[in-house]
């Protein structure tokens, strides 16, 4: 068991890990390779996993190796923060963003939220990683996210001290290749019924809701293609493989971005989108302005 970190061997390995090979990090750090594979070594017999895997002639991170390395990233960018502070360069706001992202998130609602983060006054480095509300909510739970973005907001009795944050919501439209939607027959939604429709994931929460309107007006689609992800499923839609439903708020992006036409919309269906953060008053500068823009802008009345 590793009793105590070398932070020079972690050092070592992060400057490889970052220039791609041992000896550009040698370079970089004005040592010889032979150190640098010495030392590498120690850390992994050290740690008791493999940092790298040999794939060919190139060394490639294994999974633990990943994992070091998103910790070394953050405690080297945090030492030279550290030292342009002690050299009395003031910094302004925070420099990272880390943002959990629920994969049943649209991705153009995921921008649409994010984006001002990108564009305040202060500089940020938005990192976003993509996983389950389960896996994202471990991750927030040992401060290794700041936010997670959510169309669920948080179930009850996990014992998780976190908060909720509504952002808004949004009525679904229904979208079509521009010439497929001028052969359909019949007005909206009757026009469905019969009709290729791609679909979420059975799993997802707004597939229960677009079957439970199916049902209410008897409508019996044919299901052409079922998707985990949002944007794969508007990539085949706009392919021409079937009709698919996406949030209204974001339905002038979906018909540039995929060149589709909207067939029809429905506020029956309704997705809601949430914030989930360890605070429940939000400080952090970069999540304040993207939840404040979020409401006012892109979920507004």
């Amino acid at each position: 068991m590793m009793r105590h970190l070398n932070y020079s061997h972690l050092q070592y390995f992060w400057a490889v890990a970052r220039e791609g090979s041992i000896a550009k990090a040698s370079k970089s750090l004005h040592i010889t390779p032979q150190t640098i594979s010495g030392q590498l070594k120690l850390l992994e017999e050290s740690i008791g996993h493999p940092l790298f895997n040999r794939v060919g002639r190139r060394r490639v991170l294994s999974d633990t190796g990943r994992l070091v390395f998103e910790y070394a990233d953050e405690i080297f960018s945090a030492g030279a923060e550290l030292a342009s502070v002690l050299q009395g360069r003031q910094l302004i706001g925070p420099t990272t963003l880390s943002v959990g992202i629920v994969s049943s998130m649209p991705k153009l609602i995921v921008e649409r939220i994010i984006a001002p983060a990108l564009m305040g006054e202060a500089p940020v480095r938005v990192r976003c990683h993509e996983a389950s509300l389960e896996q994202l909510l471990s991750e927030l739970a040992v401060h290794r996210l700041d936010i997670v973005l959510s169309d669920q907001a948080m179930p009850d009795g996990l014992g998780l001290k976190a908060y909720n944050h509504r952002l808004g919501e949004s009525g679904m439209s229904f979208f079509a290749q521009k010439s497929k939607a001028r052969r359909l027959c019949g007005g909206f939604p009757q026009c469905l019924d019969g009709a290729p429709m791609l679909l979420p994931s059975q799993s997802s929460v707004l597939r229960r809701r677009l079957d439970d309107w199916f049902e209410r007006h008897q409508l019996y689609p044919r299901i052409a293609g079922e998707f985990d992800d949002s944007a794969l499923l508007k990539a085949f839609g706009e392919a021409g493989a079937g009709i698919f439903a996406g949030p209204s708020a974001i339905e002038g992006e979906i018909c540039r971005m995929y060149r589709m036409a909207v067939i029809g919309q429905t506020t029956d269906i309704t997705e809601r989108y949430y914030a989930i953060s360890p605070e429940r008053r939000l400080t952090h500068p970069s999540i304040v302005l993207i939840t404040d823009t979020a409401r006012a802008d892109l979920f507004a009345a």
